[in-house]
């Protein structure tokens, strides 16, 4: 029985607080990213009165908002571009609504947006996906937040801009969310996809079964790549590098195959696994439903209990 690939990433890691790399074969290729999906704090310091630029807090609500955000940023609340189908929390809702919301807080077609917010990144995380959908493919997260400008000393203000509405072309690509019957329909016969499961361990082997989901566990063949795992720290919330990041793809066999498909329980930690295959410039899908929807159904849709075999 193997360890959570999240395990097996920190066994393969040197302290990051002594400025090491993952170590990796000397036969594996550097791996190819897109740094402008990333943008650092120094980076959006420079661009803080630049006119193209547009900054988005998301947020579960204001408060976090309003006790201080970076000069300029707008708030879009999470509820805006989540909603509830089919008992099912946290899906997509239609595009018009999704269209509205980014442009009241000034997207449009020639916007370099760049996301933050709550959930230790979660909450921008999932407008980026979003807005991926939507056919706005180059947003860009602030690596580490809120949390890291704060921690450099980087000025904050509590007002809000003036709202200018933007005029955003929506292209929605249905293609990159996938159902339970896409799913399961290639769980044993296409060698070309590789699930990753992005829940806390105890979750993935089913010892903890997560609010709403009826049959603990996870999707067979699945692999366990814990969303934080991808972060420094519990309090340095910047990504790893992407050396680090590649790594952890490769021990759940990405490498070997054509397309990540990405899930958690609702579909808002995905979100986070999305963006790292985005920015490792993987073909990803994300199962936007993920396992509160798949463990509700029958046996058709098998779950597995315990680490990964």
């Amino acid at each position: 029985m193997r360890k959570p690939l999240s395990l097996l990433l920190g066994a393969a890691i040197l302290s990051t607080t002594a400025g090491c790399l993952v170590s990796m074969p000397e036969t594996n290729p550097l791996p190819e990213w897109n740094d402008q999906l990333l943008v650092s704090t120094r980076q959006l310091a420079t661009r803080l009165n630049d006119g193209r630029t547009v900054i988005i807090h998301v947020g579960r609500d204001r408060a976090s908002y309003d006790a201080g955000h970076i000069p300029g940023a707008h708030f879009l609340p999470l509820s805006s571009i989540v909603a509830e189908r089919n008992g099912l929390p946290n899906e997509l809702p239609p595009a018009d609504q999704l269209e509205t919301a980014f442009e009241g807080v000034g997207v449009s077609d020639a916007s370099r947006v760049v996301l933050y917010g709550d959930l230790a990144g979660l909450a921008a995380a999932r407008a980026f996906f979003t807005l991926d959908y939507l056919g706005k493919t180059d947003a860009a997260l602030l690596d580490g937040g809120l949390e890291q400008w704060r921690a450099e000393g980087r000025p904050t203000e509590t007002t809000a801009p003036e709202a200018r509405r933007g005029q955003l072309t929506v292209r929605v690509r249905p293609e990159i969310v996938v159902d339970a019957d896409w799913v399961a329909s290639r769980l044993e016969n296409d060698s070309t996809i590789v699930l990753i499961d992005a829940r806390p361990p105890a979750e993935f082997s089913g010892q903890t079964p997560g609010e709403g989901v009826t049959r603990p566990g996870h999707i067979p063949g699945a692999h366990n790549v814990f969303w934080r795992s991808n972060l420094v720290s519990e309090t340095d919330l910047r990504l790893r590098s992407p050396e680090v990041l590649a790594a952890s793809l490769t021990l759940a066999e990405a490498a070997q195959r054509d397309t990540v498909v990405v899930y958690c329980r609702t579909g808002v930690q995905a979100s986070h696994a999305y963006f790292v295959a985005r920015y490792l410039e993987r073909p990803v899908r994300m199962y936007d439903a993920s396992f509160i929807d798949w463990s509700r159904r029958g046996d058709a849709y098998p779950v597995e209990t315990g680490d990964e075999n």
